[in-house]
Order: C-alpha cells, then structure tokens, then sequence
C-alpha cells in the first residue's frame, strides 16, 4: 500500500476531494509551487524599497497599499492561471494568434526589459548586504564586489541548471530551494519585528489603523508633516515635493508587487509542473500561499521597521553641528537646492555652489532631513541599539541578501524562458541558459554600473518602468477571460463571468490608472508612453472584436 509521501499528484488530488478544508489545505500546500516563484522574484529590491520609502514618507499610514497592489496582482495572476490551464497552450503563441502580434510582442519585450534591468539593483542589494549587514570587514573594494558579483551569477546559474533537467527531480530541489529562501526571508523579518515589539517601541494600534484604505492620503502629505510645512518659507512647494516623491514611491510599491515579467513566469511554471484544467483551483490557493501571504508579512514588516525609525524624524540625519552627516549631504543639499530655486534666501548658495545652512529656516532644514531616502543598512544601524547588533545587523541583513538572491535567481530563469519564445526555440536548453546569461551578466554589472546614493533606491526607476508596462498585460488576459474562441466551453458564464470581470476590470482599472499618475509625471518620454499604452488598448480590442466576429 502506497503511503502519502509516495502517492502521485493525481491520487493526492483525489484524497483531497474527499478531504474537510484543513485535510485539502495540508495537501494543497504539498503540492504548492509556481506560486512560491512568484513570492521569490516579488520579495526583491523593488519590495524592499517601497516598502521602505513607504514607511519614511508616510509612516504607517499606507501600510494598507501593498497588500492592495498584490491583491489586484493576484486577481490577473488567477486570470492567466485559468487560461493557461483551461487551454495548455503557452501564452505568447495563443496572443499573437488569437488577439494581436503586436500585443504578444510587446509583452515580450517588456518583460525582456524588466529582467535586464530588474537585476541590476538586485545584485546591488545583494552586495550590500554582504558588504554592509553581514561581512562589513570583507570592504567594498572594486575586487571584493566583482568576486561577489561572480558567486552570485554562478550560483544563481546553477540552480537554474536544475530547473532545465531532465529529470522531475531537479524541479522538485529548484522548488524546494526557493520555498527556503522565500520562508527564511520571512522569518528574518519577522524576528525584527518581534523584537521592536517586545522592546516597546511599536503603536500596534497606529499599525492596524494603517491597515484600513485612506485614499485621500495618495494626494496630500502624511499629517506628521502638517506643522514643519505649515511654519516652512514655501508650504506649496514642500507640499508639491512631498506629495510628487510619494508618487513616485506608491507606483514602485505597485509595480514591484506584480512585475510584468511575472505575468510571462506564471503560466510557463505552470506548464512546466504539467498542469491542466483540474489544478485551477490548486493554482489561485498557490498563490495565496506562496504570493500574498509572504508578501504582505515580509513587505508589512519593512514598513514597520520604517516607520518606527525614519518618518518625521531625522535623528540619524545631522551631526552635532546640526549639518548632515556626510553620506547624506548629496541628497540633503538637492531637496534645499530645490526650495531655494522657488524661494531664493540672499547668500544661503555660495560661490562654489554648496549650501549655508545657518541661512535656512529650522522647518526647511527639518523636512530636508526627513525626506531623504535610506537604504537596508541604515535601517539596520538605526535598529541595533533596539534589537542589537545580531538581530539587527546579522538577521536583518540576511533577509535582505535572501531577497536579492531569491529575485536574481527568478529573473534569470524568466529571461531563459521569454528568450525561448523571443528565438521561437520553445524548450531548448541552450537558449534557455542564453537567455539566464544575458540577466545574470547585466545584473552582475550593475553595482558598477548605478554607484551612488542608497544603494536599494535602485530599485525605484527599475519599478516606475515595471509599474507603467504591467496594463499591457492585465488587459490582454483580460480580453482572452473573455474570448470563446480563447476558451472555448472553458469560457467563464453568468454570474461566475460577473465576478471575474468585476475583479478583472477592477485590476486593470487600478494598473492603468497607476500607470497614467506616474507617466504623466516623466514630461515628454512619459506622453509617449501614455501614447503607447493608449494604443496598444486599442489594438487588444480591435483584435479581440476581430477575431470574435471572424468565430461567430
């Protein structure tokens, strides 16, 4: 007699059927796994920054935007996860043929894009962690961070190699490996936390009341900025200032939470485990568990971490002169150098350009310091004397290494597959490792590359780009949940096609909206990108009425 452990996937599938909801919960969560890769690229740079600069700028008061982002990311992520298994068909073929070549294409080379760029920062992340958190005395000479680059590639590499193998049981040891790594990322926050708490440093009840949806708080600062504003030289422009940087900082948090390149991983994962049409349900419950729920404690506990430490404070900003410390002074000098352009204060700008402070108002001063941006490695410093230099240096900086190792490994192996279909070479091995080559040597660049600055806000510009591509491809699955000739007898009806388009439209409307507030802002290049999305809408739909006319 077969045990448990030694059945097939299919007779665990039948044992769940007949399951109570904790029996078919313990047998699910077994069989979980393309959902845990998504939680693995999600829990990277992007997610650390946001997450971060949400609690700098607002504090706890928009603790409830990422888990909004993930949940809107979730209802698309299910979309995709339903068409893919209700036809078996990989994606990008089944777009071309069936909606627009031209929507295909773009969603490819977005997300070709997102993988290059998106890994650059991360083995920036990386390299901090290494050289800042965990081993300060290795330096962060030119020597010691390429030789951690090359670790990093290799290593990354390697666990892609056990993906490609012949055997199922290297997927099975490349998920178990990222189900690691995503756990340990997890547990690593949440012990910081726990040790704020038990130090008496947190207000749970601000915590929780963050939790609920405040809108209003997307257009006007955080009310701790009231008062500094209010007594500034220019309470217009720090309000403009204040408002235009969370801007900035909500989309990155929207466009790391589902990336456009994620949308192209999930259904090829899905695949790739073999699944069909009974494993929907397993699917969307493997995202809840692998996606969302470590998300939103591993993004939660950064916001927190934050929040307690940075927002409205700027006790690790000045010396004992009351200027900045040095690592500060750069970004310090560009928030004043901006007021002083709208506000000119008589010689506060010396001839060779830096800035007399004495000159400036104590609330401009002040609000300077509190805008500024800060990385993993000052959170962790700003934390040891709470939580110690274990807690805070060691554990801290291990969660945030597990985040970029995690991401690199991910987004080398979603350049592997999107370069199979890129080369029309579907499963070959070698273009598959061309494609992990070309974002793993991109990426190892990076800290060469991007120097300056907080090394995690990296992150930010990766995300703008990821935030502003992502309605590419919610739209298009949108229109293919829609489409018979997609779907077949597979296509939603009734009142199930009622919730799925509420939730779907929904997602998109969110994404879309999102991503017009942030191109809207970038001048010139972002018209033109608001005029390519805009076109793009229209090319989906012109295809979708086509093709379902041409069927009818």
């Amino acid at each position: 007699m077969k045990t448990q452990s030694s059945k097939t996937e299919a007779e665990l599938l039948d044992i769940a059927e007949t399951k109570g909801p904790l029996g078919k919960v313990a047998i699910y969560t077994r069989l979980s796994g393309p959902g845990w890769l998504q939680g693995a690229i999600t829990l990277g740079g992007g997610s650390l920054a946001g997450a971060l600069y949400l609690g700098v700028i607002a504090g706890f008061s928009l603790m409830w935007l990422q888990p909004l982002a993930m949940i809107c990311g979730i209802i698309m992520l299910a979309a995709i996860a339903y068409v893919t298994l209700s036809t078996g068909e990989r994606p990008f073929g089944l777009i071309n043929r069936q909606l627009s070549p031209v929507l295909g294409w773009a969603w490819l080379i977005a997300t070709v894009m997102a993988n290059i760029v998106w890994c650059m920062p991360q083995f920036n992340l990386a390299r901090a962690a290494l050289q800042q958190n965990l081993f300060p005395s290795i330096g962060d000479s030119h020597l010691s961070t390429g030789i951690i680059c090359v670790i990093l590639f290799v290593v990354a590499f390697a666990i892609n190699v056990l993906y490609e193998s012949e055997s199922g049981k290297g997927v099975k040891i490349f998920d178990r490996i990222i189900k690691v790594l995503v756990g340990l990322i997890v547990l690593s926050f949440f012990a910081v936390i726990i040790t704020l708490t038990t130090s008496g440093t947190l207000d749970w009840g601000a915590i929780f009341k963050g939790l609920i949806p405040a809108p209003s708080l997307l257009f006007s600062p955080s009310a701790d900025f009231k008062d500094l504003i209010a007594a500034s030289s220019n309470p217009e422009w720090w309000t403009q200032k204040i408002v235009s940087d969370q801007r900035d900082i909500i989309i990155t948090a929207f466009g790391t939470a589902v990336g456009i390149n994620m949308t192209w991983l999930l259904p090829y994962s899905l695949l790739k485990k073999k699944w069909a049409k009974r494993e929907r349900g397993l699917a969307i419950f493997d995202l809840s568990l692998g996606l969302f729920i470590p998300f939103f404690l591993a993004t939660s506990c950064v916001v927190i971490a934050a929040a307690s430490q940075f927002h409205a404070s700027t006790k690790d900003v000045f010396d004992d002169k009351g200027g900045p410390i040095p690592q500060f002074v750069g970004d310090y000098d560009k928030n004043l150098s901006g007021l002083l352009e709208k506000t000119p204060v008589a010689g506060a700008i010396r001839e060779d350009k830096s800035i007399d402070y004495s000159l400036i108002s104590e609330p401009d001063r002040k609000l300077a310091g509190m805008l500024l941006k800060r990385d993993n490695f000052q959170l962790a410093t700003t934390l040891e004397p709470l939580a110690g230099p274990v807690i805070s240096q060691k554990i801290f900086g291990f969660g945030v290494l597990g985040m970029a190792v995690s991401t690199i490994i991910i987004l080398m192996l979603m350049n592997g597959l999107a370069f199979q279909e890129l080369f029309g070479k579907p499963g070959n091995k070698a273009v598959h490792f061309f494609g992990c080559t070309v974002s793993g040597v991109a990426g190892a660049a990076g800290p060469f590359i991007w120097t300056g600055g907080a090394a995690a806000a990296l992150a930010v510009p990766t995300s703008v780009i990821g935030g502003s591509l992502i309605p590419i491809a919610y739209f298009t699955f949108l229109l293919m949940m829609n489409s018979k000739k997609v779907l077949g007898d597979a296509k939603p009806t009734g009142v199930s096609a009622v919730i799925w388009n509420i939730l779907m439209i929904f997602a998109t409307s969110i994404a879309t909206f999102g991503s017009v507030w942030i191109l809207s802002g970038k001048g010139t290049l972002g018209i033109i990108g608001i005029v390519i999305l805009a076109a793009l809408f229209v090319i989906g739909t012109i295809g979708f009425f086509s093709k379902s006319k041409a069927t009818a």
